[in-house]
């Protein structure tokens, strides 16, 4: 009888401790474990929406010299593939020129790659963090300059 007493204790504690480590799971959320198993989210220009800062350093290549080259840039996206530069600086071997109101567009594909081009302006490869907080530019084009660079989004 004793035995039979500490068997139903044993077994009603083990349940209490499985409802209870549910209970909590189901508190806390999915665990990484499982999110992971999901798989990654796809991307796209959605993920982009608000204002950003772009800060980098490069080289022009002009006539096979490198002439140094730093920006500072707002971005606004639109969170639909176009964009807004509502401010620029940039030196360019030390010439300093500033610009706003830049149009432009840009595509993310659903592996976070994508492009960004400023409308008669430079173009650029892309990479976003899967967030959307955070991407990675690179420009492309015919005789493109050594320029990269990260762009942040801005609270």
């Amino acid at each position: 009888m004793k035995t039979k007493l500490i068997k139903m204790i044993t077994s009603c504690s083990l349940f209490a401790c499985a409802l209870v480590s549910l209970v909590t799971a189901m508190a806390l959320g999915t665990s990484d474990t499982a999110r992971a198993a999901l798989g990654p989210q796809p991307c796209g220009v959605y993920m982009l929406r608000g204002s950003y800062l772009f800060a980098t350093h490069g080289w022009n290549i002009v006539g096979g010299v490198a002439q140094p080259k730093a920006i500072v840039e707002g971005i606004d996206f639109n969170g639909d593939g176009t964009l807004v530069s509502p401010f620029a600086t940039v030196s360019i071997n030390g010439t300093i020129i500033h610009s706003s109101g830049s149009l432009g567009t840009y595509t993310v594909n659903t592996d976070c790659t994508g492009t960004l081009s400023f409308t008669g302006g430079a173009s650029f490869d892309i990479f976003v963090e899967a967030s959307g907080r955070q991407l990675w530019m690179i420009q492309t084009g015919p005789g493109s300059p050594v320029f990269e660079g990260t762009v942040t989004r801005v609270p």
